[in-house]
């Protein structure tokens, strides 16, 4: 609203537009108001800090109109909100595909000292289940999820646990309202660790079903709203309940978990890396005109 009325106060000055009715200078004011954002020293003394979360509504969803360029231009943190998440209830309706955060390696030293867990490779790992199943709900909206086979069916169930159990939240919950640091972390390794013994499982020959009725996959989708954030230490005991359950159910010897989150960390790491590579010293037309031609050649080895 406020990048409309300036619009129109422009228009009214008879100023020169610029791209969809926009005064030049809209940039220059959307960089004015977020530059106040920082850590400051008032004159009382001490330390402070001010915090600025714009709003971003562009007509239609379109993310190419230029509020929404300028203002990505000035953030390094962007929360796509999701209208179709909102329709399914799903609250907060962030899509996790499409937001990101630059700020990770400023917090990932305060959150393992605080919480005393893997930040970054706990993002890692659960983000590399959920861009999967974003991959295979393509296929599951054309066949259906029981036509998958199993290994691509646990990786679909995995991704809804991490939905359900991790980033959907109910504000109308006690419990679940406000959830802190420690709590938060713990919640996300005893399900990634469920998600990665269970993948491991299903390689052995272990039917998805059998899986979904262990006693610790239920309790996991319920932990959020039973254990409160005093009493997070009980997370720890459910994780180790897990690891217990699926060795006394599952006939197998050597689960290779953690070597299988690491190695799927790395290679994450590795394309994070070749993608930084790339982009070292080129404009982001550049790299658009590069996508470009790496697509048409695509189709065209396709052909």
């Amino acid at each position: 609203r406020w990048a409309e009325a300036l619009r129109e106060i422009s228009g009214r000055l008879e100023e020169m537009p610029a791209e969809e009715g926009f005064p030049a200078y809209l940039a220059t004011r959307l960089a004015e108001f977020y530059e106040r954002a920082g850590r400051f020293e008032p004159f009382a003394g001490g330390d402070g800090s001010v915090s600025i979360i714009g709003a971003v509504s562009p007509p239609g969803g379109d993310f190419s109109e230029p509020v929404t360029q300028h203002t990505k231009r000035f953030v390094r943190s962007f929360w796509a909100l999701d209208k179709e998440l909102a329709s399914a209830r799903f609250f907060p309706a962030i899509n996790a595909m499409d937001s990101y955060s630059e700020y990770h390696e400023f917090v990932e030293e305060w959150w393992s000292e605080e919480t005393g867990e893997n930040l970054k490779d706990l993002k890692t790992r659960a983000m590399h289940y959920l861009r999967e199943d974003d991959r295979l709900q393509k296929i599951v909206q054309l066949i259906g999820e029981e036509s998958l086979p199993d290994e691509q069916r646990m990786t679909v169930i995995a991704a809804k646990l991490i939905k359900e159990g991790f980033l959907q939240q109910n504000a109308f919950d006690p419990i679940d309202t406000y959830a802190m640091p420690r709590k938060q972390l713990k919640m996300l390794k005893a399900i990634l660790r469920l998600c990665d013994m269970g993948r491991i499982a299903v390689s052995k020959g272990i039917p998805v079903y059998r899986i979904q009725e262990l006693d610790s996959f239920r309790r996991l989708q319920r932990i959020k709203s039973e254990i409160s954030n005093d009493e997070a230490e009980k997370i720890d005991d459910l994780y180790h309940g897990l690891e217990q359950e699926m060795n006394r159910v599952f006939p197998i010897e050597d689960w290779e978990s953690e070597a299988l989150g690491e190695s799927r960390g790395e290679e994450d790491r590795r394309d994070w890396q070749q993608a930084e590579e790339l982009m070292e010293g080129h404009t982001r037309d550049e790299l658009y005109d590069m996508a470009q031609d790496r697509d048409i050649e695509g189709r065209s080895s396709m052909t």
